[in-house]
């Protein structure tokens, strides 16, 4: 049986930090639908929801409200969260003044493309990582020093404490297992 909030807000009034977690569970989603209806930003909303339900806590550490009165805890939790807003606009309001008397300064190199090519690099190197993930452990670490690493394969089968024969194998057996894998790296490899 699911206890009320006002079950949940006694318990929270005790200090018990897990009735939080069960608020929050239960309300977060009313208190960022709030947040980004009066914010209009999905960022302030987050940073709203976060606010809130720490100023709650605060607030109940301080000096505990007295019982719940209504069925439920969202409408002081709407309070709070309006608060928060106010205060979230505040801050807004102080950067962008803080900005407007910064000197003027010649905008930068535009970012765009490099941010747009690390983000295409990260999406590479997830897939491969994924199918490295499928090789075998020894395998593995033997294409990580010898095709990452750029290792020799005299210096990898020191490293891996097997023969250099041991480690022809291993990668010989990765290019048949994966034979794009091998140019996906030297791809990744170039890019860097």
């Amino acid at each position: 049986m699911t206890e009320s909030d006002p079950q949940v807000w006694e318990r929270l009034r005790q200090g018990d930090h897990q009735a939080l977690g069960e608020l929050f569970d239960r309300h977060a989603d009313a208190v960022y639908a709030f947040a980004f209806r009066r914010t209009a930003s999905w960022t302030a909303a987050e940073e709203v929801v976060q606010a809130t339900f720490v100023t709650v806590w605060r607030k109940f550490q301080r000096r505990p409200p007295g019982p719940l009165a209504s069925p439920s805890a969202r409408a002081y939790l709407l309070v709070v969260a309006g608060n928060e807003c106010r205060t979230v606009a505040r801050a807004s309001t102080r950067f962008r003044r803080l900005v407007e008397r910064l000197p003027e300064v010649a905008p930068g190199p535009d970012h765009a493309t490099d941010v747009a090519r690390r983000l295409d690099d990260e999406r590479q190197m997830s897939a491969v990582r994924r199918a490295v993930a499928k090789l075998p452990r020894h395998e593995r670490e033997t294409l990580e020093l010898v095709i990452w690493a750029g290792l020799t394969q005299t210096e990898a089968a020191e490293a891996l404490g097997v023969s250099v024969g041991t480690v022809k194998a291993r990668l010989h057996r990765t290019r048949r297992r994966f034979p794009d894998l091998l140019s996906q790296v030297a791809l990744l490899e170039e890019l860097s």
